[in-house]
């Protein structure tokens, strides 16, 4: 085997786990800020059960990988041990933010462009130069004063994992147990649920995105073995590699594309696939120079704020979780807030007005979704 051959055959894997994702998301609407509306505003959880449930299976299989000895987390950059708290809250509060103002996240846009919006293009675009500067230019200089410079080492626990971290504590190794019990939990919310237990494709949906995930971490892996150059082990996001894939295309560094930018493409090929199958595709464009300007600044927020929390709803809310990272919780709480600000100002013109929800106008949009 010649040493190029298994970076050949890196983004190739990546093109088909993402033609997964961006298939299975398209043809059943899977989308993290609709999931959240849907919750907030009518009272209905399903969305949000398929996106848990995403999370749930792509952590189950991951640690079935690694327990199988055929998954290698350690040098991910989920589990390092030095922990941003600042980026993940503040990158999540401004990724939140940002999706609100756009509609969707790194992930749907894709989505949605394989549809043929024209605005999720422009997005995409904004979304990987914000992140490129965040991640190698000017910004990056910001970005190391507020969250390299702030992190907590917790290199005593040997990673931030919160398995580790509680290994630690107790004096004794829980972090499959803790698995055992995080996944059992979940599971058992997900599908409390009677109405949701009968939606077939929703809970596909769920399975197939989180295994696709899952998929990422043997798949890297498998290559970092053999591979002659260095090796990124990851699973997938939607921020870095989006600015990643645009390098790609538009100029030549005499590397190849890596599995992040083969996820990319494949998740646009897939989801074009799905709106072709379906016969949704046509072509959207902002209605004016107002709209455009909103999204413009959504998918800056989401580029800065995606690189300074070092993922996005996937990157953390799945790939991160599923190496039960102490990131993924404190990232996805912060989005959820950020996302909850941006309806508040986009739909009742205040961000105080996330703090003054009408209770009885939630709890009527629960009783009409329940019945």
């Amino acid at each position: 085997m010649s040493e190029f051959e298994p970076l050949v055959l890196l983004p190739l894997l990546g093109l088909g786990a993402g033609v997964v994702l961006g298939f299975v998301a398209r043809w059943n609407h899977f989308c993290t800020l609709s999931s959240l509306e849907r919750l907030w505003y009518a009272g209905d959880s399903s969305g949000v059960r398929t996106w848990a449930l995403a999370s749930l299976t792509a952590l189950l299989a991951t640690q079935l990988l690694v327990a199988a000895d055929l998954a290698s987390l350690e040098n991910s950059f989920y589990l390092d041990p030095r922990f941003g708290w600042t980026g993940a809250i503040v990158g999540g509060v401004m990724f939140g933010i940002g999706m609100a103002l756009v509609g969707t996240c790194g992930f749907g846009a894709v989505v949605r462009l394989g549809g043929g919006s024209l605005r999720a293009f422009v997005v995409l675009i904004v979304i990987g130069l914000t992140a490129l500067a965040t991640q190698r230019g000017l910004l990056g200089q910001a970005r190391i004063h507020v969250v390299d410079n702030l992190a907590v080492d917790l290199g005593f626990a040997g990673n931030q994992s919160i398995g580790s971290l509680l290994s630690y504590v107790l004096g004794f190794d829980v972090s499959r147990p803790f698995v055992i019990l995080v996944g059992f939990i979940g599971l058992l919310w997900v599908f409390s649920l009677k109405s949701y237990r009968r939606q077939g494709a929703q809970v596909l949906t769920g399975l197939l995105i989180g295994l696709a995930i899952a998929f990422g971490w043997w798949a890297t892996s498998h290559v970092a073995k053999s591979a002659f150059h260095p090796v990124q082990v990851e699973a997938g996001s939607f921020v870095v590699p989006v600015g990643d894939t645009i390098m790609q295309f538009i100029t030549y560094t005499n590397t190849l594309p890596d599995y992040g930018v083969g996820l990319i493409c494949g998740t646009l090929v897939g989801a074009i696939a799905a709106a072709l199958w379906r016969r949704d595709i046509r072509w959207e464009a902002c209605d004016d120079a107002r709209e455009l300007s909103r999204h413009i600044l959504g998918a800056a927020l989401m580029g800065v704020g995606g690189v300074i929390a070092m993922g996005c709803t996937v990157g953390q809310g799945i790939s991160a979780f599923s190496t039960m990272a102490l990131s993924a919780p404190i990232v996805l709480l912060s989005i959820a807030f950020g996302a909850r600000l941006g309806l508040a100002w986009l739909f009742e013109g205040s961000f105080l007005a996330a703090f003054q929800r009408n209770q009885s106008g939630h709890d009527d949009g629960s009783r009409q979704a329940a019945e």
